[in-house]
């Protein structure tokens, strides 16, 4: 009988045998400085987490159980964090991901209808994943930037504001060519010129 321990994980993909889910001697002391910040090292799981997905991409099985590894926890509560926050990506899908907020505000101001054009533009399958393969495509519950409508989130990193069909164009071509997206900060929409 498996242990308590052991979680029947919800994706077909298997981990790369070739891959060594290891941290870095820099992961590890950006680690310490985290687990630093609580009373109790388990507490850093969601910090850990986000390493791990910036080194792997998404969260393979072998990177959460480094995780619970590290912080003495079983692998189950690990995968529960992992799979209770939408940000924490738990396939493979595509090296990108841009999101599209279709919540009560965005999706009044035009938020679904540019998610179904986005979806043409990039000929995505069933799974969300460009025709290129190189763009995960989903609609976000609430990015909290209600007053900028519609809202687009990539690589769960940069928000653009005011997004319409022609500036999500520019951003999946931004995308595509790797060109890093400066930080934006959310327009203020009651200060005066």
């Amino acid at each position: 009988m498996a242990g308590h321990d052991s979680i029947a994980y919800p994706t077909p993909q298997q981990d790369d045998p070739n891959i060594v889910f290891a941290w870095t001697p820099q992961q590890e002391a950006d680690i310490a400085r985290h687990i630093a910040k609580y009373p109790d090292k388990q507490s850093a799981v969601m910090p850990l987490l986000w390493i791990a997905q910036e080194t792997w991409g998404w969260l393979p099985q072998g990177a959460l159980q480094l995780v619970a590894d590290t912080l003495q926890m079983e692998l189950a509560q690990v995968y529960g964090v992992a799979s209770f926050y939408t940000m924490y990506l738990k396939e493979n899908k595509a090296p990108n991901l841009v999101e599209v907020c279709t919540c009560f505000a965005c999706g009044e101001c035009g938020g679904r209808e540019l998610y179904a054009e986005a979806k043409q533009m990039l000929q995505v399958n069933d799974q969300g994943v460009s025709a290129d393969g190189k763009i995960f495509l989903r609609e976000a519950e609430c990015l909290g930037a209600c007053d900028s409508a519609v809202v687009v989130q990539i690589n769960n990193r940069r928000m653009r504001f005011n997004v319409d069909a022609q500036a999500i164009a520019r951003i999946f071509d931004q995308v595509r060519q790797g060109t890093p997206f400066e930080f934006v900060s959310v327009p203020l929409s009651n200060q005066k010129a």
